[in-house]
């Protein structure tokens, strides 16, 4: 009989959706959701089995299953069948492996969602785990290793759990290697492929797995699906593994850990176990106390260190962790001087938490934390049902049904004792400290396994604890004062007009303003982006670093003022551009207003702080020399900005000119920036059009008045072109990777198709939509070239392309831009086989896809933002390409693919970017070398908050992720990249581009120099509404 319970789950008074949870025969637990307005369905499956049941001899096993269900089942025996099914309707798919759990999960356009559950519930039913296909995805998981070995994020969450007890499973190294999945298991008789199959017999029953679907459907007909597709997974009645022994014992306690990075920088960390908030999470403890340890505004710890100069961020607050123990962590990244005051840095830590304890524990602090998330649950807006179902699914393992969306994210009671039990905990006697510095190096003398960090441990002392918690705490240290940025009027207002489309409302020789008032998802939010154009401020390497450090100051300045109002829901960025800066402001409509007048009035009253801008700058050099350890692929991918895009400053010019800009220099140069000056401007949401324009008139009054800001000049608007490669003669650029430790290579190929166009545009869509997944399953998991593959869209300031991302530490790059010409060989036949059938499929789903309704007001701000900001101002996109989509033949298809991409085709304009891993330099060293003072030597590297969409990071199809540490490497988005200066164009043929030789790019200058450019799109006119 089939438990059923309606009405049960907690949730946002603004979430129209309907709830219900079930539990099946066989009990599996499942919530279902239905949501008649969504284009997409989902569904997430999560197992109560991660790498903590990991036998000792056979690290990342539960890993590697997790990879290993997505290849193919007894009812669907065709390998990638699933993948192949989500792709041709409109989905995706991904699974994660964390320490006691494995989280599977998929969307699919709403109307396939029967067929794809039916394959989605294969894999707990009856997966196949061929020999063949084991011996294949061990490499995978090996390469999914290998990129993380360059990551601290990765290397310091094992470190972590290296200096844990040897006998608790916390110790265990969780993703796998071919070392400890083939090699280690072969030298011991075991056959890895049936230790598989005993771990999935083992653990994988069904009173362990909870299954949340999400989809358009009734109650009742999602009920159906899934009593239909899982009631035959099978139930062992297995236990609940239960993990409650504390990991870390006395010798692994009041220590301090020193630690080598491999990124430049220092950082500590404060780390204690405590009781989880779990236990008590209606309490909220950790909140309460991360809400005050982690708090930015006058009184707080990072104010007084930041006034000391020695932090520059901050953070605090619950990780890692299950329903028996956690570690509430205190991190502190330190500036040049904060890494010599390590020892005054903890003084105040624990002082703050002894006013903490003086104070007690006060009910007003406890009711505003309530209040900030009570607004914010109540008024929380879709996401994509891939994510939330995701989440909810993991949330059923941990709390009740009625409670798997509140749960932490809402405190209800105010429990003192609770909070007080936390804090005891944060003691001296109890901390583990991690001191992470290049400094160290040389005195560490201890090496981590698995990822060769290098480290030390030393026992603190009364000498040095005693001296943390003796006298009086300081008085600079205080609780906050209460938060008046806490919004208390959700009115939602009306708007004149119903308009789908942003309308231009205002225009003027300072400002031009589009207005898009909310006409769908009446929230009490609005959303503002205003584009400072100065021409001053990209016209050498020293004015794009000055521009660089007034954003980042600019945002140092208003940190104490603005904490407040990002606590309260208002957030606020600020950052340069290659044609000035940007500033961006969401939230609650209510006190938006305020916030922006704020930031306008910093702007303009702005004043160099001489010590602060020592510390901006300190972090700013950081910044680009830690590039150089981002992974390969994602330097591939900005080497080929560089190559495409007009106007770039390279990282190398900002270093050589850093050390020779003072603050003199900002305070000289800020009056100059804002001398002339156009902001294209942008707001949506619960305002009206009058204050919308209200805002930007009161902008230009305090430009005008603060610093006597004037209009540009015509020659002085934005101008963004990108270079037009040549037919029929492939390029490639090739570089070392700029970290000689990375064992990993990567190519960015690239086919330039040329610049926005419906038809064109829809065509290369059509051909990634049909080859993307053949790419994947051919290139990742037959040949094994790596773990990242993709085929994915690019699109620089307009003007369209596909490219193909490889990282690869088994093949070289050279080696890898043959294996993709040869797929494009076979993929010939493949696409000259489609059905007209298989056609209409691949165009509706495209179709399907662009259709997808915007889920939440930041989505559709996004959207007419890139419009305005690319200047293209197509909002009619989605309308007019669907119409040329649909219109479309099969012949064009193949036309397409004839002319741009097949090897040989008139015009093709390829261009390889290739990056050479330390196992690999030899491969580059038999290439032609450059020239004698080449850039190229040093590597040309970087990252642009520039193009942002070019540097984009990529995610694997599956990962292993240790509870609290991301499952990829994160991009920096703040480092912004630029051109190199170079000589004469020197060019070598080399390589097999597919249709003849490929042409060595020596100098990256000289190779754009002599290149022509496509037209810039961005400042084109438009006409003023009378919205």
């Amino acid at each position: 009989m089939v438990e059923v319970k309606d009405g049960v789950v907690l949730q946002p008074r603004s979430d129209k959706r309907a709830y219900r949870w079930v539990r099946l025969e066989n009990e599996l637990q499942a919530l279902l959701i239905s949501d008649p307005e969504t284009d997409k369905a989902a569904a997430a499956m999560d197992v109560k089995a991660g790498y903590f049941l990991d036998p000792p001899d056979l690290s990342g096993l539960a890993h590697f299953l997790e990879h290993m269900l997505f290849y193919s089942s007894a009812k669907y025996p065709e390998e990638d069948s699933y993948s192949k099914y989500l792709t041709e309707h409109g989905g995706r798919s991904n699974a994660y492996t964390s320490s006691e759990d494995t989280n599977y999960h998929f969307d699919v356009n709403a109307e396939f969602l029967e067929e794809a559950l039916d394959r989605f519930a294969q894999f707990f039913i009856g997966p196949l785990l061929s020999e063949d296909a084991t011996s294949r995805e061990m490499k995978a998981v090996d390469s999914e290793n290998s990129k993380n070995l360059t990551s601290d994020a990765w290397r310091f969450n094992q470190l972590q759990k290296h200096l844990s007890k040897e006998s608790n499973p916390f110790h265990k190294f969780g993703t796998g290697s071919l070392e400890t999945l083939d090699v280690q298991p072969k030298a011991c008789g075991k056959n890895t492929r049936d230790e598989l199959i005993k771990f999935y017999t083992a653990h994988y029953s069904a009173n362990l797995m909870r299954l949340v679907v999400y989809g358009k459907d009734s109650l009742d007909v999602l009920q159906s699906m899934v009593v239909d597709k899982f009631s035959a997974v099978k139930n062992t009645s297995k236990s609940t593994p239960q993990f409650s022994e504390m990991p870390l014992d006395a010798p692994n306690l009041q220590i301090l850990i020193r630690g080598e990075p491999v990124t430049e920088g220092h950082n500590v960390e404060f780390l204690w176990p405590i009781s989880p908030e779990m236990k008590k999470y209606k309490a909220a403890a950790s909140r309460y106390l991360g809400h005050l340890l982690g708090h930015e505004g006058d009184g707080s710890l990072f104010a007084l260190l930041k006034q000391l100069g020695w932090a520059a961020s901050l953070s605090a607050g619950e990780g890692d962790g299950n329903p028996h123990y956690a570690f509430f962590a205190v991190n502190v990244e330190l500036t040049e001087e904060g890494q010599k005051h390590v020892q005054e840095v903890a003084a105040f830590v624990f002082q703050y938490i002894a006013v903490l304890k003086e104070k007690g524990v006060q009910d007003w602090i406890f009711k505003e934390v309530q209040s900030v998330c009570e607004t914010k649950f109540h008024f929380a807006e879709k996401s994509s049902p891939f994510q939330y179902v995701t989440g909810i699914a993991t949330s059923l393992q941990l709390y009740p049904v009625e409670d798997c969306l509140a749960a932490r994210r809402l405190p209800r009671t105010f429990d003192a004792a609770a909070i007080h039990e936390v804090l005891d905990a944060l003691t001296p006697a109890n901390v583990r400290i991690f001191w992470t510095s290049k400094e160290f190096t040389d005195q560490l003398s201890e090496k981590e396994p698995w990822y060769g960090t290098k480290y030390s441990v030393e026992k603190l002392g009364p000498d040095r604890t005693d001296a943390w918690t003796r006298g009086a705490p300081d008085v600079r240290l205080h609780l906050p004062a209460p938060n008046e940025f806490i919004p208390t009027d959700f009115a939602l207002k009306a708007p004149v007009t119903k308009t789908e489309q942003p309308a231009l409302v205002s225009e003027t020789p300072l400002s031009r303003l589009w207005f898009k008032p909310d006409t769908k998802f009446q929230i009490p939010k609005a959303f503002i982006a205003l584009d400072f154009i100065c021409p001053e401020s990209y016209i050498s390497p020293e004015t794009a670093v000055l521009t660089r450090i007034f954003a980042k100051l600019l945002v140092d300045y208003l940190n104490e003022y603005a904490y407040y109002a990002e606590i309260a829901g208002l957030n606020y960025t600020i950052h340069n551009t290659a044609s000035g800066f940007q500033v961006f402001l969401s939230g609650y409509n209510h006190k938006l207003a305020t916030l922006g007048e704020k930031i306008l009035d910093k702007i303009v009253t702005f004043q160099v702080k001489e010590e602060r801008f020592t510390v901006i700058k300190a972090q700013v050099k950081k910044d680009y020399q830690n590039f150089k350890y981002e992974q390969p692929y994602q330097q591939a991918m900005y080497n080929a900005s560089l190559l495409l895009e007009h106007k770039r400053w390279h990282m190398d010019e900002y270093l050589a000119v850093l050390p020779h800009l003072h603050a003199a220099d900002l305070a000289a140069f800020v009056p100059r920036l804002l001398s002339r000056v156009f902001v294209e401007a942008f707001i949506a949401g619960n305002w009206t059009a009058t204050e919308a324009k209200d805002f930007t008139a009161h902008m230009e009054a305090t430009l005008q008045q603060g610093v006597g800001s004037r209009p540009l000049f015509p020659a002085q608007h934005v101008e963004r072109r990108v270079v037009q490669l040549e037919a029929r003669r492939p390029h490639y650029h090739a570089s070392p990777i700029l970290n000689p430790k990375d064992e990993n290579s990567a190519v960015d190929i690239y086919f330039q198709v040329g610049p926005d166009e419906s038809r064109s545009n829809v065509l290369l869509e059509l051909f990634l939509q049909t080859a993307k997944r053949d790419v994947f399953y051919q290139l990742r998991s037959v040949e094994q070239l790596g773990y990242i593959v993709f085929l994915m869209g690019r699109n620089d300031f307009t003007v369209r392309g596909a490219q193909f991302i490889i990282q690869s530490n088994v093949k070289n790059p050279t080696e890898l831009d043959e294996r993709v010409e040869n797929f494009l060989n076979l993929f010939s036949k493949t696409l000259g086989e489609l059905t007209e059938e298989d056609f209409k499929v691949h165009v509706e789903t495209l179709a399907a896809t662009k259709l997808e309704k915007h889920k939440n007001l930041g989505e559709e701000f996004s959207f007419f933002w890139r419009e305005i900001d690319e200047g293209s101002l197509a909002f009619d996109r989605v309308k007019t390409e669907v119409a040329a989509l649909i219109s479309l033949r099969r012949q064009e298809l193949l036309d397409f693919y004839e002319t741009f991409i097949r090897a040989g085709a008139p015009s093709r304009r390829k261009l390889s970017v290739q990056i050479f891993g330390g196992p690999h330099i030899a491969a580059l060293e038999k290439l032609s070398a450059p020239p004698n003072g080449s850039a190229l030597e040093n590597g040309l590297g970087g990252l642009s908050l520039e193009s942002q969409e070019s540097g984009a990071e990529i995610s694997g199809e599956e990962g292993c992720v240790p509870n609290g540490s991301p499952s990829e490497t994160s991009v920096s988005k703040d480092i912004v990249n630029g051109v190199a200066n170079g000589g004469p164009a020197k060019e070598v043929d080399t390589g097999s581009g597919g249709s003849g030789e490929m042409v060595r790019i020596e100098d990256i200058a000289a190779f754009k120099r002599a290149r022509p450019l496509y037209n810039s799109v961005k400042g084109r006119s438009a006409r003023l509404s009378a919205l």
